[in-house]
C-alpha cells in the first residue's frame, strides 16, 4: 500500500476531527423558531398573561390593562380564558405582534438574541460548532449583553400564579349560603307562577259558584207584583230565585262571537235574530256563568246559578217600561252546536229562553231554561221584529279562561 502524501494525511486528519464535532444546542434559537412558527396561530396563555399584568411595574399597555381588569373581575378561570381568546383573535396582526412582544419582555430568562428575533422577526446567527470532547465548563461563549431585569415583587412567579388561579376559582364558586338563596328565590318565583295559573284555571270552576252574581241584587225583592205598573224604563232581567238583577243588552249588531262577547261585558245579551219580549216567537238571552276574574265587565257570573231554576219557577224581563213575566216549563242541557234552540217553539205563542255555559267555567255544553210568557197576556203579543240573518254555527260561550289564553298564546 502506498503511503499517503503529507497533504492527503492532513485532509484525513481534518475529516477525522469533523466526525468528532457536533453543533452546540442553542435553546434561545430553538425557542425563537418555535414561537415564530406559532405566531398569530395561537395566543399567549391566559394565566401567564394574568400574572404578567399583575406583576407588571409601571404603566400597563392596553392589552395588559384589559387582562388585569379581566383577572381581577372575579370571573371563573374558564370564562377568563374564553374572553381572552375572543379578545386576542379580534386583534389585527400588528396588535397581536405587540401582545407577543409584551409576553416576551415579561420573561426574565430571554436572551438579547431572543428579544431581537421576536421584535424584528429575524433568526439569530447560525449555531456554533464545538469539539465533541469539550465539556460545557470549557466552552467559550461570547458574552451577550442582557437587559436590566425589571423590578419584581418579593413573591415568586409561581406564588403569584397560584394566588391568581385560587382567587378566580374562589370568586367564581358560589358559597353554600348563595346556593340556598338562589334555590329559595327560584322556588318562590315558581310557586307564585303556579299559584297564578291555578287560580286562573280554577276560579271559573270552583270559586265562581260562591260569588254573588250581581252587586245590585240586594235591592231586588224575592217576589214581584206583576200588576205593579211602576216599572223602570231600563232594560233588565230579574230572577228572584237566584237573586239576579242585571241589565239586558239589545244593541249587539250581529251574532258573531266577538260582538256577543263585547256585549256581555255590559250585561245579558239578547240575540238580535230572535224576537223581543212582548213579541210572538222565542226571545233568546245569553249570559256568562263564569269568566276569568281578570276579564272586563261586572256580570261575568250573572247566570252561574241558573241551574237552580226548575219548572214552575218564574223570571222577569223589563223592556220599554213593561214587565214581562215568564214561567219555566223546560230545562235541558244541549250541545253548543244545537242552534235550533233559537227557533220559535211550536205550540207556544211567546217564550223566552235563557242560555249559559254548563258546567260553569267550561264551554262543554249549554244550559237552556225556557219560559212561557204569562203576563201580559201572550194573546196581545205583536209580530216578531227579529233581524233576518243566518243562524250561528255555534252558540255563544264563556270568554276564554286565563289558562286557555296561555295555551292558545303558545
Amino acid at each position: 500500500m502506498t503511503d499517503a502524501t503529507p497533504n492527503e494525511s492532513q485532509d484525513l486528519d481534518s475529516m477525522s476531527k469533523r466526525k468528532h464535532l457536533k453543533v452546540a444546542p442553542n435553546p434561545a434559537a430553538d425557542m425563537i423558531r418555535k414561537k415564530l412558527d406559532v405566531l398569530y396561530k395561537t395566543e399567549p396563555d391566559a394565566v401567564e398573561e394574568a400574572i404578567e399584568s399583575v406583576t407588571h411595574n409601571g404603566k400597563r399597555s392596553v392589552h395588559q390593562q384589559y387582562m388585569y381588569d379581566l383577572s381581577t373581575s372575579g370571573k371563573p378561570l374558564a370564562e377568563i380564558q374564553t374572553e381572552w381568546h375572543n379578545y386576542y383573535t379580534a386583534l389585527d396582526d400588528a396588535q397581536k405582534h405587540a401582545v407577543w412582544q409584551e409576553f416576551y419582555a415579561a420573561n426574565q430568562q430571554k436572551t438579547t438574541a431572543f428579544q431581537a428575533a421576536s421584535t424584528t422577526h429575524q433568526m439569530p446567527d447560525a449555531p456554533r460548532v464545538i469539539a465533541a470532547d469539550m465539556t460545557p465548563a470549557t466552552e467559550t461563549v461570547a458574552a451577550t449583553p442582557r437587559h436590566k431585569p425589571a423590578k419584581t415583587t418579593h413573591r415568586s412567579v409561581a406564588e403569584v400564579k397560584k394566588q391568581i388561579t385560587r382567587n378566580v376559582r374562589v370568586r367564581g364558586k358560589l358559597s353554600r349560603k348563595q346556593h340556598l338563596q338562589s334555590l329559595g328565590f327560584g322556588l318562590a318565583m315558581g310557586s307564585i307562577v303556579v299559584i297564578l295559573l291555578l287560580f286562573g284555571f280554577f276560579n271559573e270552576r270552583f270559586i265562581a259558584p260562591f260569588i254573588t252574581p250581581s252587586r245590585n241584587v240586594s235591592a231586588t225583592p224575592l217576589i214581584l207584583d206583576p200588576n205593579n205598573t211602576a216599572v223602570d224604563a231600563s232594560p233588565l232581567i230579574i230572577i228572584p230565585k237566584i237573586n239576579v238583577q242585571a241589565p239586558v243588552v239589545y244593541d249587539v249588531p250581529t251574532i258573531e262571537e266577538a260582538d256577543v262577547q263585547k256585549g256581555l261585558e255590559r250585561g245579558i245579551v239578547h240575540y238580535i235574530t230572535t224576537s223581543n219580549p212582548g213579541e210572538q216567537g222565542n226571545a233568546v238571552f245569553f249570559g256568562h256563568s263564569s269568566s276569568n276574574i281578570l276579564n272586563r265587565g261586572k256580570y261575568k257570573y250573572a247566570f252561574v246559578l241558573l241551574s237552580w231554576l226548575e219548572p214552575s219557577d218564574t223570571f222577569y224581563i223589563q223592556k220599554d217600561g213593561t214587565r214581562y213575566v215568564y214561567k219555566v216549563f223546560e230545562k235541558k242541557i244541549i250541545k253548543p252546536t244545537e242552534v235550533s234552540i233559537l227557533d220559535p217553539i211550536p205550540g207556544k205563542v211567546a217564550t223566552a229562553t235563557l242560555i249559559t255555559c254548563d258546567p260553569p267555567g267550561t264551554n262543554v255544553n249549554r244550559l237552556a231554561i225556557i219560559g212561557e210568557q204569562i203576563s201580559p197576556n201572550p194573546a196581545t203579543a205583536l209580530s216578531s221584529t227579529a233581524k233576518a240573518a243566518e243562524k250561528p254555527v255555534i252558540l255563544a260561550a264563556n270568554s276564554q279562561t286565563l289558562w286557555s289564553r296561555i295555551v292558545n298564546w303558545f
